[in-house]
């Protein structure tokens, strides 16, 4: 469980009680709770820094409409492989991130994939179709210098819009994740 640090006036940090859930998503104080007893991190993050919900939701629109990369009809393949020659015409290094599982010769199953450490936690999370690093120049003290910023793309046909299913959910918070630690990441049609 992930608790939110609250300050004291003498700013010694302190765990509040585990919200309770109230009525229309929202703990006892009035805070978004996302579906569960326990907000996710990044709403924990946008309470803590009083972030507003109205960004909140703007960052979730920004994050759930795909990227535009092709015209109706056309298939989940080819937007990928459209995102892969665009991104590579800006110097990035993308990759397929296969997810699943097998069995070996033995009978035991090998999970492959970013985040798909069991089938709970690839229930929960589901990694993107695209995976790469980004060149970023950094700026200010670092002037000149070039980072790898983590990159990943979920691919899907053109003309996809989000509807918030228990697939979508956990390929939205893939990107929330990969999002809230610096990295670029959400859909393509």
């Amino acid at each position: 469980m992930v608790r939110v640090p609250h300050g004291h006036a003498d700013g010694a940090a302190s765990e509040p009680d585990p919200p309770k859930r109230l009525a229309a998503g929202r703990d006892r104080r009035g805070v978004p709770g996302g579906g569960g007893v326990w907000m996710n991190t990044l709403q924990q993050w946008a309470y803590q820094w009083g972030i507003p919900e109205v960004a909140m939701a703007d960052l979730q629109q920004r994050l759930t409409t795909p990227m535009k990369v092709a015209t109706a009809g056309t298939s989940e393949a080819a937007v990928q492989a459209q995102v892969r020659l665009d991104a590579a015409k800006v110097g990035m290094l993308t990759w397929r991130n296969n997810v699943g599982v097998l069995m070996d010769q033995r009978g035991v199953p090998v999970r492959f994939g970013l985040a798909n450490d069991s089938a709970a936690v690839n229930k929960r999370v589901k990694s993107a179709d695209l995976v790469g690093i980004k060149p970023v120049t950094v700026t200010a003290e670092m002037v000149g210098t070039v980072i790898g910023q983590f990159w990943s793309r979920e691919c899907k046909h053109a003309g996809w819009k989000y509807h918030g299913n228990e697939h979508e959910q956990a390929q939205l918070r893939w990107a929330q994740i990969i999002q809230a630690h610096g990295g670029d990441a959400g859909f393509a049609s």
